[in-house]
């Protein structure tokens, strides 16, 4: 392997997302070549020319090519929301497990520098009664989601242990930021916005929904690339903000962006849902310890950025449409 970062190629499994695509811009800034691995045969939102996008097949061989070209893999891919796995665990299991663990079996047989293997902050500690989790905290997750990410943490550990993949796992928090698509089973505040921005009714689950770990998508891209450089292989580390959020807080700041574009946010409160997990907050002292990493993007800052970015990009679109 080359001495220099910019020799460096890293591999960002589905890449082409809203964090992957963060991810990618973040390791062009230091200097990487990139390739981004992506299901579709073309990517949602285009990626910087300088990027290398490749069809995921799922071949075996396709997938050898690919990890004996990159020095280090980010893996963000990931079929499921903790909403569609509760309505069908054995999908999520089938969809998820097997590829994975494939995934880690032939990079174990590559010259690898890093693996990053994306777990979930979210739902992998379950129910708590600490005010944060640290990655010590119990876990005990009450969705399907949450325990199938545990389970390929548990086989990442597994191929750390046994064959010296030098793969560590992050365990994020709630990404949100420009770019974020909504109504997908992830993303309050995509959601949320959208539905003013489009005449739609919310729908909050519980008086005050649950309280959630905001974190801007470039802190979180951030994060993931400094684990990437300094983070330790076999270690495990949370990132997040360190600050709890209800969903009605989330409300409580966008009602006066809202009100001030003339939008009403509609809300509907409905029953609670049995999967999801009443408060998360990630203790991220680790990660900052082992690689200097902290937040850099206010939340009242980041959300009003957002906010702009979706007013302006419904703004084009009504345009588009009226030129047609």
């Amino acid at each position: 392997m080359a001495g220099s970062n910019r020799s460096l190629v890293a591999c960002v499994v589905g890449g082409a997302g809203f964090v992957g695509r963060a991810v990618v811009n973040e390791l062009l800034r230091r200097d990487r070549r990139v390739l981004v691995l992506g299901r579709r045969a073309t990517p949602l939102e285009a990626l910087p020319k300088e990027v290398e996008y490749i069809v995921n097949t799922g071949e075996e061989e396709l997938l050898r090519v690919v990890l004996d070209r990159a020095d280090e893999i980010i893996d963000l891919s990931y079929s499921t929301v903790p909403q569609t796995s509760f309505e069908d665990p054995v999908r999520d299991l089938v969809g998820n497990l097997p590829t994975t663990v494939r995934l880690f079996e032939l990079a174990a047989k590559a010259s690898l520098h890093r693996f990053i293997w994306i777990s979930s902050g979210g739902t992998v500690y379950g129910r708590s009664s600490s005010p944060s989790q640290s990655e010590n905290h119990p876990t005990n997750p009450i969705s399907p989601y949450g325990i199938t990410k545990l389970a390929c943490e548990k086989y990442a550990r597994f191929f750390f242990e046994t064959q010296h993949l030098p793969i560590l796992c992050l365990r994020p928090s709630n990404a949100f930021g420009e770019g974020q698509r909504p109504y997908s089973g992830q993303g309050f505040i995509a959601t949320a916005i959208a539905s003013a921005l489009d005449n739609k009714p919310l729908m909050l689950f519980g008086q005050n929904g649950t309280v959630r770990d905001y974190l801007h998508v470039r802190d979180m891209a951030r994060g993931i690339v400094a684990a990437l450089q300094h983070g330790l292989p076999g270690e495990i580390y949370n990132l997040g903000s360190g600050c709890g959020l209800s969903n009605r807080q989330i409300l409580n700041s966008l009602y006066p962006l809202a009100a001030k574009a003339r939008l009403a946010l509609e809300v509907r409160v409905m029953p609670e849902r049995p999967f999801d997990v009443p408060s998360n907050v990630l203790d991220s002292q680790k990660l900052t310890q082992h690689t200097g990493w902290m937040p850099s993007v206010e939340f009242s800052t980041a959300l009003s950025c957002t906010w702009d970015w979706y007013v302006r990009k419904k703004q084009e679109k009504t345009q588009a449409r009226d030129v047609v």
